[in-house]
């Protein structure tokens, strides 16, 4: 059969629409996909204190301790308790140190610490204990290494470790370990890592993985576990091992839920992220969850106690936060809770 000029046109434009439907249909598809990724967050309670960023932050039990931080005019030492399961603040004892931001805090049995920072003029080295039951603080040994900013924190139930950081001059790798019953610091070895500041942590059980962080003027992309029970580090796949990943940034926060890891937020180095990567130690893999409902942001809080987490506070832009959300990893999104 012959066909003829418009003959031809009549057929090639049905199969054009057919051709431009499928495409946008796995255009959609594609999106429902992303659309699909698990995880909610929940509003809670607002700080009662000041917006802020580049707070210090601990876990005891149910409770979220925060205190430190700047407020875009100042530098503030109040310190404050969220109760999870109230979901309510409480203003506590102020730190009696000198007003700083970007500090660095754990917990150990029970007793939170927080240390060093930045006060706006220099990198701080002093540390404090907190006892929740008599709401007092103590000064301990100052850090066995340099004053220094952006470093990492994590506890145990018999030591705290402190480590990287930036120190006015240099980026640093080192790690120290805190012996509460000596009131002493000790300089551990074997991290093989890069120097870095504004690092993030997160632990699950005795394990603390560590990635993230930014030096000369890079994002690094290593990533390392430390066994606490062996003060040894291992490093694991790079977390930019796979082209699909875009976890790699500084400033962000670092937290567990059971068995599972997550990095969220931060800064991605063309601006602030909502993003949310959770890590399977078992897999050493990550999968992308649902974005932060929030604004992006840099320099906030997590609050964690193995069963439940918190975001809080940070810096968008010039603008401070005080809001809070819980995540609740393998859940649908629900954009009206």
């Amino acid at each position: 059969m012959r066909i003829g000029k418009n003959d031809f046109s009549v057929l090639v434009k049905p199969a054009l629409m057919i051709v431009s439907l499928a495409l946008i249909f796995s255009a959609c598809s594609n999106d429902g996909d992303e659309d699909d990724a698990l995880g909610n967050w929940v509003e809670r309670s607002v700080l009662d204190g000041t917006p802020r960023s580049s707070a210090a932050a601990f876990t005891i039990g149910n409770n979220g301790y925060m205190g430190t931080g700047y407020d875009g005019d100042d530098y503030l030492s109040d310190f404050w308790v969220y109760d999870m399961e109230g979901n309510f603040w409480s203003q506590v004892a102020s730190f009696p140190g000198v007003a700083r931001s970007s500090a660095t805090a754990f917990d150990i049995n029970g007793i939170g610490y927080l240390g060093l920072g930045f006060d706006g003029d220099n990198e701080i080295g002093d540390f404090y204990s907190y006892n929740p039951g008599s709401n007092t603080w103590t000064q301990i040994a100052d850090f066995g290494g340099s004053a220094r900013r952006g470093s990492v924190g994590f506890g145990s139930d018999t030591s705290g470790y402190i480590g990287t950081g930036f120190d006015g001059d240099n980026d640093r790798k080192d790690f120290w370990r805190y012996d509460p019953a000596t009131d002493e610091w000790t300089e551990l070895v074997g991290f093989g890592g890069n120097k870095r500041r504004d690092a993030a942590v997160f632990q699950i059980g005795n394990l603390a993985y560590l990635g993230t962080g930014t030096s000369n003027g890079l994002n690094q992309t290593d990533f390392w576990v430390f066994d606490m029970s062996t003060e040894s580090w291992s490093p694991l796949l790079d977390i930019d091992d796979d082209d699909d990943y875009t976890i790699a940034r500084s400033n962000a926060v670092g937290f567990s839920i059971g068995d599972r890891g997550y990095f969220a937020l931060g800064d991605g180095g063309a601006g602030t992220l909502r993003n949310v990567w959770e890590y399977n130690p078992g897999t050493d893999l990550w999968e992308e969850k649902t974005n932060f409902e929030g604004v992006s942001r840099e320099d906030a809080i997590a609050f964690y106690n193995g069963s439940r987490a918190f975001i809080a506070l940070g810096r968008s832009g010039n603008l401070y936060l005080d809001d809070n959300r819980e995540f609740f990893p393998f859940e649908e999104e629900d954009e009206d809770d």
